[in-house]
Order: structure tokens, then C-alpha cells, then sequence
């Protein structure tokens, strides 16, 4: 089961989901699993990192705060390696070609920077995957792909901070607590 034991570095982290139309017409959807060497917090918390991208309150409304401390900008990370990553997959309903699936996946990547500090690092093994349905066309195969890709790293974003804001606490001592028993108690 993904994200049953995933962890932050001062969070419990999970499996996150979260979805956008763009103007076009376009749906842009992304599953991730979340278990990065960094924060998703900005320092202890309660603010996300991906606050900015934020829909209405679905990581609890906070959005950024007034003042981001100096101290929330040192790379704190998870001690042990091959413990961490983030795996995510961008999912649309437009017939893409291998090129441009690839492009999506890149631009998406994008989120992970949005959401996790610090992110792909030497402990991280980041991955994220692109796949279509093909039920619909780009009006126009560059501009599209821009918003396309424009508006899947912000989705990817809001993933990654959805996963930590639902977690639920692992049941045992000494678990990372849960973002929601933290600070929604």
C-alpha cells in the first residue's frame, strides 16, 4: 500500500491527489505518493510550501504566511539514505505523443519544487510519470502543452501538500505526528 509508512522530515506523509480543468477544456490530474528527505511545512509548520497554489481550503486555508523565518530556509533533511521519495503520475484527458508526454512529466517535476524543501536531493529519488487517455485533441500542440504543463506542476503542487494535510498518524510511539492532530486538534 503506497504511502502507509511515508514521512516528511516533521510530518507524517501519504498519498495525495488533487485536479484541475485549464481553460481550454483540459483536465490535468495527479496522484502522489509522498515521502520526501525534506519538508512539505515551511519550518515546524503550519504553512505549506505549496500554499500559494492552494484551492479554496483543501490543505486547510492557511495560505502563505506574512513572513517566511530565515530558519525555514536551512536544508533540514531525513538522516538515512534510500529511505525517500516522491513518486507522483500526471494523468490528461489529451492524445499526447511520446514527446510531448515526456515534456508534461518535465514540466510537472516542477510541483515537486513548489511543495517540498529541499527537493531531488542526493536522498530523494524522484520520479514523475505522464499518461493520457487520448480522448481529446490540442488545439495547438506547443501553446497547449504549455498550459498543459503550466497548470500540471501546479496540481502536483497541491498533491503533495494534500498528502500530508490528510495523513493519518502511524500507531505506534515515537511516529511522526500527523499534520491535522498538529495543528487542526
Amino acid at each position: 500500500m503506497a504511502g502507509l509508512g511515508a514521512t516528511t522530515v516533521n510530518f507524517k506523509g501519504g498519498v495525495g491527489s488533487a485536479s484541475a480543468t485549464v481553460a481550454s477544456g483540459h483536465t490535468i490530474g495527479v496522484l502522489a505518493a509522498v515521502n520526501p528527505a525534506g519538508s512539505v511545512v515551511i519550518g515546524s509548520g503550519p504553512h505549506f510550501w505549496a500554499g500559494a497554489f492552494e484551492h479554496e481550503a483543501e490543505f486547510g486555508g492557511l495560505g502563505w504566511p506574512n513572513r517566511v523565518p530565515s530558519q525555514a530556509l536551512a536544508p533540514v533533511t531525513k538522516a538515512g539514505r534510500l529511505e525517500s521519495t516522491t513518486l507522483a503520475v500526471v494523468a490528461t484527458d489529451v492524445r499526447l505523443n511520446k514527446a510531448q508526454l515526456k515534456r508534461l512529466a518535465i514540466m510537472a517535476q516542477t510541483g515537486l519544487g513548489r511543495a517540498i524543501y529541499p527537493v531531488h536531493t542526493p536522498l530523494d529519488g524522484d520520479v514523475v510519470f505522464a499518461v493520457s487517455t487520448g480522448q481529446r485533441s490540442l488545439a495547438d500542440p506547443v501553446l497547449g502543452l504549455v498550459e498543459l504543463g503550466t497548470a500540471a506542476a501546479n496540481v502536483l503542487a497541491r498533491s503533495v501538500a494534500r498528502a500530508v494535510y490528510e495523513a493519518t498518524p502511524l500507531p505506534f510511539a515515537g511516529a511522526l505526528p500527523a499534520w491535522k492532530l498538529q495543528f487542526r486538534s
